[in-house]
């Protein structure tokens, strides 16, 4: 089951938290800036290690330890495409990228639970009505392999959005302030 929660994806207690990233890894603003905040500095170091050794692509992801995160296991860094409507379908495809390469290298971690925020809707400007079901349909093949999977809305906006788009790619059931999506 893949659970859609209004909050920070810093707060899921989930053993992987996935990171909204820059290619650098040096940390940022939005999801990045907070992740790094709450790990504190022995995610930079460790970020900046990955950071010399080439960053971390488009589509891409990097494990970290989760450091002051104390109930994460990792940070999973990924880095979404920046929005272009004349590379929608390219963007697209990288956002698949960013959620299919996250599951599989918390897999390869043992991971038992994930969670992610919504990959390129701040800064890279992916419009959230579209990459919500990009969202979706690359999570799907996962739900079976992690305990629990969580796609974490900051805003309300988000939620109350992601509350209206989900019903329409899968069947789903609210609870409390939580939407379970059933894929």
């Amino acid at each position: 089951m893949l659970s859609i929660v209004h909050g920070s994806v810093v707060d899921q207690h989930v053993d992987a938290i996935v990171n909204a990233a820059n290619s650098g890894l040096m940390g940022g603003g939005g999801v990045d800036g907070a992740i790094h905040r709450a790990a504190g500095p022995g995610l930079d170091r460790e970020c900046r290690r990955l950071h010399d050794q080439g960053g971390c692509p488009t589509g891409e992801a990097r494990l970290t330890g989760a450091y002051g995160i104390t109930w994460a296991r990792h940070v999973v860094h990924t880095v979404g495409p920046v929005y272009s409507a004349r590379r929608a379908a390219e963007c697209a495809r990288d956002l698949v990228n960013c959620y299919v390469n996250s599951c599989e290298l918390a897999l390869q971690t043992g991971d038992a639970s994930i969670a992610f925020p919504a990959i390129s809707c701040g800064v890279y400007g992916y419009p959230f009505d579209e990459a919500l079901p990009v969202a979706l349909r690359a999570l799907e093949p996962y739900v079976g392999k992690f305990q629990r999977m969580v796609l974490a809305m900051f805003t309300l906006q988000q939620f109350d959005e992601a509350c209206q788009i989900a019903p329409e790619i899968a069947r789903c059931q609210r609870k409390g302030d939580e939407l379970e999506v059933l894929l």
